[in-house]
C-alpha cells in the first residue's frame, strides 16, 4: 500500500482525505437505486481520481458485484481508499449472497456464554467476508443501549438494553474482527439509545445529565475503546447537559472535550452520515462541515456536496479559522487506519475457501435459538374453507424478505390458504368479514427513516377484532420484541404464537414450522 508523506499533500488533497462519499455497488448507472446520495460514474471518479476524495461507502448489490466494485474503486485512487459498508447484520445485510445474521439484540435471547461466542463469531464472519469482497470499514458494532422501546431508529440494531450486556457482545464483535485487516466502528457517539425520534428525520434531544450518561450511554463507548475498535461514529443528537449550543457532531466539548481527551480515544471520529435531517436541516453543508473538523471529527461522512465540503474546510483553515496542524492530525489517523487495512487485498475465492454455506448456518443457528413462542390449540381449519394468510409488512415496496418460495408464504398456500399483503397505506381497504379464520404474521421493526417503532394502530384493531369474533387462528412475529409484547396481553392461551429477531427466509422457515406442523 502506497501511501505518500502527509506534507507532500496539498492542503486540498488532505482535506479530501477526510472525505467519504456515498456510493451505490452496483456497476451500472441505471442500477442507482438512490440518485439523490448516490452520483453517477463519472462524477463519483471525479470525486475520487481528481478530488482524491479518501474513501466511499457502499450500498447494494451482491457479493461478486462488490469484488469488481472494489476493486474499480481503488483503480480510480491514487492513495488507497477506505471502503466502507453498515453491516451491523452481517455483509448479506447489504449484498446478496453473503451471511445475513438476525439483527444483534437477537442475542439477549441466548444464555451469556452462548451470547458472547456467537458475537465475537459475528465479528469475524463479518470481517471475512468483507474483505473478501473488498469491504475494509465495518461501519459496525451499534453500542448504543436501547433501552427505550419506542425508539424507532436504533431498536433491534442494539446488542440490549442494558450497558453491562451491550458492553460484553460488542466487545465480543469487536474481539472476532481484531485479528484481520479491517476497521471497526462503534456508533453512535455520546449514545442513541434512549430516544424517540429518528435523527434521520429531525434531530433528538437527550435531556440526561452527566451521571446518567455515566452509568448507561458511555459504559459500552468505553469498552469498545478498551477492545481497540478503530473508529467512534457520532451521533446527531442534542444532549443539552453535554453542551448546551450544539448537537453531538459539532460538539467540540463532547468530541475532544469527552471521548479524546477525558476517555482517551485516540482512533478516528467519524460522523454519521451528513445527508440526514438531524444535521442538514439545521446548518448549511459548508458550515456543518467547518463546525465538525473544529469539533474533533477526522471523517465526513456522506456530505452532501464532497466538493463544496472540502473548498470550505480549505477556505477556513486559509482564514485561521481552522489550525492547519488540526488537518494533518486527522491525516494521520487516517493513515495508520489505512495502513492496517494494508493487508485485507480482496480475494473472492476466500468466501468459496470459507464456505459461506457453513457461515449461514451459524446465522440460522442464532435465528432458531432465539426465538419465542408459545404452543396454544393445535391448529385447525376446513380444508374447504382455509384461513387467509394475512402479511402485514412495513412497506410493500421494501420487503424483499418476502418471496413466493419462502416458508411465510409457500407452506400456507400449500394447504390451500390464500394470501394478502398490506402495508399503513393499504390495511385501511382490508376487509375481512367474510373470512372465517385468519392467520397473520406481522413483519415491523425499528428502521432508519420508518420515523415509527410499532405496529400501525389499524393491525393491532384488526387483531382485537379477529380475536373478538374468533377468527384468529395463529400469530407470527418477525423483527421487534417490542411488538411482540405488545399483542401478547392481548392474545387469549388457547392461540399460539412464535416471534423471531430475524425477518429472513431462515426465520420464516423456523416460525411456520413451529405454527404449522
Amino acid at each position: 500500500m502506497f501511501l505518500p508523506e502527509i506534507d507532500k499533500l496539498s492542503l486540498a488533497e488532505q482535506v479530501a482525505q477526510m472525505i467519504v462519499v456515498r456510493a451505490s455497488g452496483y456497476l451500472y448507472d441505471h442500477q442507482i437505486q438512490y440518485p439523490q446520495w448516490e452520483p453517477p460514474n463519472q462524477v463519483l471518479q471525479t470525486w475520487i481520481k481528481d478530488y482524491g476524495v479518501g474513501g466511499v461507502i457502499l450500498v447494494g448489490g451482491s457479493v461478486p458485484e462488490i469484488y469488481l466494485r472494489s476493486t474499480q474503486l481503488q483503480s480510480w485512487a491514487k492513495v488507497p481508499l477506505l471502503i466502507a459498508a453498515d453491516v451491523e447484520e452481517g455483509v448479506g445485510q447489504r449484498f446478496s449472497g453473503a451471511t445475513h445474521f438476525p439483527p444483534p439484540m437477537a442475542l439477549q435471547q441466548l444464555l451469556p456464554e452462548s451470547a458472547l461466542k456467537y458475537a465475537e463469531i459475528m465479528g469475524r464472519i463479518t470481517a471475512i467476508e468483507s474483505i473478501s469482497i473488498g469491504i475494509n470499514w465495518l461501519m459496525a458494532p451499534v453500542v448504543d443501549v436501547n433501552n427505550n422501546p419506542a425508539n424507532p431508529v436504533i431498536n433491534v440494531r442494539a446488542f440490549g438494553e442494558t450497558s453491562e450486556e451491550v458492553s460484553k457482545l460488542t466487545t465480543a464483535f469487536i474481539r472476532g474482527a481484531k485479528p484481520y485487516p479491517v476497521l471497526t466502528t462503534a456508533k453512535h457517539f455520546p449514545g442513541h439509545g434512549d430516544t424517540s425520534i429518528d435523527s434521520h428525520l429531525q434531530t433528538p434531544t437527550l435531556p440526561h445529565d452527566r451521571d446518567r450518561f455515566d452509568q448507561i450511554e458511555l459504559p459500552p463507548f468505553r469498552s469498545a475503546i478498551e477492545a481497540g475498535v478503530d473508529a467512534v461514529m457520532t451521533a446527531h443528537v442534542f444532549a443539552p447537559e453535554l453542551d448546551a449550543q450544539n448537537i453531538a457532531t459539532l460538539s467540540q466539548p463532547i468530541l475532544t472535550g469527552l471521548l479524546r481527551q477525558e476517555m482517551g480515544f485516540d482512533r478516528l471520529i467519524v460522523t454519521d452520515a451528513l445527508v440526514m435531517n438531524g444535521v442538514a436541516d439545521r446548518y448549511s453543508p459548508e458550515q456543518v462541515a467547518v463546525q465538525a473538523v473544529i469539533a474533533g471529527v477526522d471523517i465526513l461522512l456522506m456530505p452532501i456536496d464532497p466538493v463544496a465540503t472540502i473548498s470550505a474546510i480549505v477556505a477556513a483553515v486559509e482564514s485561521g479559522e481552522i489550525d492547519r496542524d488540526r488537518i494533518r492530525a486527522s491525516v494521520q489517523r487516517i493513515w495508520r487506519a489505512k495502513a492496517r487495512t494494508e493487508a485485507g487485498a480482496s480475494n473472492l475465492n476466500l468466501l468459496a475457501e470459507n464456505l459461506i454455506e457453513e457461515h449461514q448456518k451459524i446465522a440460522t443457528e442464532i435465528t432458531v435459538k432465539s426465538l419465542r413462542v408459545h404452543q396454544g390449540d393445535p391448529l385447525q381449519f376446513d380444508p374447504d374453507r382455509p384461513p387467509i394468510n394475512l402479511i402485514f409488512v412495513d412497506n410493500l415496496l421494501n420487503c424483499d424478505f418476502l418471496t413466493e418460495r419462502g416458508a411465510s408464504i409457500a407452506k400456507p398456500r400449500s394447504l390451500g390458504c390464500p394470501q394478502l399483503l398490506v402495508d399503513p397505506n393499504s390495511i385501511g381497504y382490508l376487509n375481512l368479514d367474510d373470512r372465517s379464520q385468519v392467520i397473520v404474521q406481522i413483519f415491523s421493526r425499528g428502521n432508519p427513516f420508518r420515523g415509527s417503532a410499532g405496529v400501525h394502530q389499524q393491525i393491532e384493531e384488526l387483531v382485537k377484532v379477529s380475536i373478538d369474533r374468533d377468527k384468529l387462528v395463529a400469530i407470527a412475529f418477525y423483527g421487534s420484541p417490542y411488538n411482540l409484547d405488545r399483542f401478547v396481553p392481548l392474545l387469549p392461551p388457547t392461540i399460539s404464537w412464535a416471534f423471531a429477531y430475524s425477518q429472513q427466509p431462515d426465520a420464516q422457515q423456523a416460525v411456520i414450522n413451529y405454527l404449522i406442523d
